[in-house]
This record gives structure tokens, sequence and C-alpha cells, in this order.
């Protein structure tokens, strides 16, 4: 590995055409969404493609998962619709500054490292209602607006025309590998469907009428609002969802590309990364954004394992800002669609349904939760959110109704307890009912060796516990308590006996 100023490693065996190629293909699958996100929020499309060309920049110089691809993802940009609408567009650019100090906080006191806490049945309901949601948004693709300003389906020869090219695209995606990878499947589709059309003189909807994309250089500007606790009191609560969506869309897509390259990417790196770029959004006139699962897909599946394919994207989309876009323009849609179709797919984990008979009910619940939460809602934060919530509370069910004591009485007479599993608030209840302190010895001996007390409610149940023998005039003795339990239980030193030679040290490998 090389390394520039200690700070941007670059492998030294990078594939140069494929990460330029790889850099191509992504530009061409951001324009139409960055497109459709900033139009349904109300915003110049222009503010769109800012946000795609500075959030991929950025992140692609700085972040911390080389092959990953951010830009203005919608699924931060849905969240602030109702600040655009009740608030006007510098409250925005406000919120996506402040959002971006969030993330880079997250970043800085290494918080990233959380998002490892996510449950794999949760990864498969993300990426499958994810899945759904690109794929339904090209069925939109399939209408247009009337003269009444209403959305209504293609007829005739326009949506056959339309669902023929899209067809060619996803055969060409398909089988293009087949004949050589050298070249992204991807782009070849793109630039054969757009000669056809062109050399045919095919009437069909292109990205020209999405909207039109010239415009210059983004300018830095400073949000035109008061700074005061009142604009802070506004844009506090929008500022913090979007950096929680953000977050949770950026790290799950580094996790997933981790899996796929079989390498390892840094959580808080990136999250430094998503801050700076959405920070650079608000003083520059981009909507903000995230990582985007669908693009990253195309980078990886187009052969990119480095950063030089995001900075390319990136710059072809400042290129197409500046000089391109009259070309651009012309690009057929369908062509765009059947690419995001075949992420779709790709994207879909068709494994979970393979081993769906295999799985415990309480994986398969949290999957299909957390992907019809995903799909209804299109609230990634919460989907994933109630999916760890859920996963936490049958963990720990299955531990509280787990705990166990294995009992027997040594030649002194001293009765042993020896605890298995951990003593927290869902298995204090079971805890205490193994317990028979008027039918017990003199002498009792509970040993933590195999188990560990985790917080108050496991105190108030050892507390119980020694009152109880207490109160029949017996001894209770705790015993092979770690480091951090015996802090716990410095209050109740006066009534256990803690056997400090034989109790193990406990420590967490932190992430460097």
């Amino acid at each position: 590995m090389q390394t520039i100023s200690g700070f941007l490693t670059i492998p030294k065996n990078i594939n140069y055409k494929t990460e330029i190629l790889a850099g191509l293909t992504v530009a061409m699958t951001m324009i139409p969404e960055s497109l459709a996100f900033a139009i349904l929020a109300g915003l110049s499309p222009l503010i769109g493609l800012y946000a795609a060309f500075m959030m991929g920049l950025v992140t692609a110089v700085l972040g911390g998962r080389p092959g990953m691809v951010s830009g203005g993802a919608g699924a931060t940009i849905v969240v602030m619709i109702a600040l655009i609408h009740f608030h006007g567009l510098d409250y925005l650019f406000a919120a996506v500054v402040l959002a971006g100090v969030f993330q880079l906080l997250v970043g800085v006191f290494k918080l990233g490292k959380f998002v490892r806490l996510i449950p794999q049945p949760v990864m498969y309901g993300f990426l499958n209602g994810l899945a759904v949601i690109i794929f339904m948004a090209q069925i939109e693709q399939f209408k247009f607006l009337n003269e009444s300003g209403i959305s209504s389906w293609l007829q005739g020869s326009a949506l056959y025309m339309m669902i023929g090219l899209t067809a060619l695209t996803i055969a060409i995606v398909y089988f293009f590998p087949k004949i050589t990878k050298v070249i992204p499947a991807s782009l070849v589709a793109i630039v054969a469907v757009f000669g056809m059309v062109l050399g045919f003189n095919i009437n069909t909807k292109t990205v020209g009428d999405i909207a039109h994309i010239s415009g210059s250089l983004p300018t830095f500007q400073l949000p035109n609002i008061p700074f005061s606790l009142e604009t802070l009191q506004i844009i506090f609560p929008y500022a913090l969802v979007m950096a929680g969506v953000g977050l949770i869309e950026s790290l799950l897509t580094l996790s997933m590309v981790d899996e796929i390259t079989e390498s390892k990417g840094s959580a808080n790196k990136e999250s430094v990364a998503q801050g700076i770029a959405n920070m650079t959004n608000g003083f520059f006139g981009g909507m903000g954004g995230c990582a985007m699962v669908a693009q990253t897909l195309v980078n990886i599946n187009a052969g990119s394992r480095a950063r030089l394919s995001g900075i390319v994207a990136a710059i072809t989309i400042l290129i197409i800002i500046l000089f391109g876009a009259p070309f651009i323009e012309k690009i057929p849609m369908a062509a765009l669609v059947g690419v995001m179709m075949v992420v779709a797919i790709s994207t879909f984990q068709w494994v979970s349904v393979r081993i769906v008979n295999k799985m415990p009910k309480s994986d398969i619940f949290v999957g299909v939760a957390v992907a019809l939460i995903t799909i209804i809602l299109h609230n990634l934060a919460l989907a994933v959110l109630v999916g760890v919530v859920i996963s936490a509370l049958v963990f720990a069910w299955d531990s509280a109704i787990r705990i166990r004591a294995r009992k027997h009485i040594d030649e002194h007479g001293v009765k042993h307890y020896e605890i298995f599993g951990p003593l927290f608030f869902g298995s204090a209840t079971a805890f205490l009912e193994k317990f028979d302190p008027s039918e017990d010895p003199q002498e009792v001996v509970v040993d933590f060796k195999e188990s560990r007390v985790v917080d108050m409610s496991a105190i108030d149940a050892l507390d119980k516990l020694s009152k109880r023998y207490l109160k029949v005039g017996k001894t209770l003795h705790l015993r092979h308590l770690s480091e951090d339990c015996r802090k716990i239980l410095k209050n109740a030193e006066a009534v256990i006996d803690v056997n400090i030679q034989e109790d193990p040290t406990y420590k967490v490998m932190l992430e460097k």
C-alpha cells in the first residue's frame, strides 16, 4: 500500500481501467435518482446533482470504505420535506450542516462500531426492503405527468417501447459478463441502448424529460437564517433524524461491502467522512445525503475495489453539470431503469428465502418486520431500530429462561450454587427462584465463574438474596465475580464475600 500525506491510502495493484469505467457507470445511475429525489422534495434538480458530486467526492477521498458510493440519497432528503415546505431552502442547508456535525461527532467519539450490533435478520430485512423500494421506484418511470399534472401510465407504443428497451438493457447486463468482464456490463447496456435510440431515431422517455441539469460550479454561502435558539429548535430534530438515517444506511452499506469484498472498512472513519460531506453540502447548496446501496452495488459489480471509481463518478457528474447536460439529457430512461432493476434483483437477499425454513421463527419475524417498515414507511432508521429492539428482546427472553444453577454440597457441609448465564433484568426472577434459604445449610456459596452481574436489576436480586439468608441467620458468599462486577457491588460488600484472588479480569477489546 502507498500512503499520501499519511491519510489517503492507494492500493499498489489498482486496475485503473476498471475503476474509471466503473466510475462512469455509477455516474450514469446516480443522475436520475438524485434528480428524482430533489424534484420529490420540491427542490431544483441542480441541488440534487450538487449533493451527488460533493457527497461522492468527499466520501470517496476521506471515507472508511473504498468502493462505496455516496450521493444525494432519498432516504435522507425524505425526512427533510416538511422542513423545506414550512421553512424554506436555507433552513434545509442549515439542517444538513448540523446533521453533518452530528455524524462527525459519532466518528470522532468512535461510536460507529455499534453498527456491528445489528443482527443478520435485520440486515436481510433492510436489504430486501430496499430492493423492493429500488424496483418500485423504477416502475414509476413507466408513468408520465399529463397536462393536469396527474401521473398516468404510458400508453400504446410509448409503453411497449419503454418495456422493450428496458428488457434489452436487462438482457445485456445479464449476458454480457458471459462474454467478457473487461468492461462493466451496465455501461455497455447504457451505451448500446443509447446508440440504438439515436441510430433509429426512437421516440422514448429520456433524462431530459425529468429535468434539465445544466448549471455552474457550486458556490460557498452561509444559510440566510437567524442564528438564534429558535432556529436551532426548528432544525435540531430534522438534523438529528437525518444524521441517524444517513449513518445507519451508510454503515449498513459499509458492512454489506465488507461481506462482498471479504475485507474490512472503518465505520468511524466513514462517519467522519459522511459528516464532512454533509457539512460541505450545507455550505455549498447541496441537499445532503449518505451512502447509496444501489450505486455501491453497481460499482462493486463493475469490479471496483478502490477509491478511484468514486472520485471519477463525482467528477463526471460535475463535468455533466458544466458541459455535458445536452448529451446526458438524451440518454433513454429505459436504459437506466433496466440497470437499476438488475441492481434491485441482486440487492434482494435470495439466500434469506432459501433458508427461511431453517431460521428461528423470531428471526423470520424480525426480517419481515424490517422489510415491511422499510417498504411501507421508507423510514430506514425506524426499520432498523425496530429490528434491533425486537432482536434484543428475543435475546433477553432467551437468556432469561436459560439461566441455570448447578448445586452440590462439599465435604465441609457448604452448599454451592454454580450459576450459568448472565444475571440481568430478564433473569433476576428466575435466579431468585433457584434458592431455598430455609432449607439450605448454614453456609452457602454462589459461584459466578460462568456468569456475570450485568445491571441494577441483578444487584437488586443479590441484595434480596443476601437479606433472605441474613434473615434466617445464614452466611452467603459470592465467588468469582469479575472486576467490573465487584465495582458494581461495592456498596453491598458488608453482606458478601468476594474471592479476589481467583477472580478473572474481563477486558473489552477497543477498536483502533
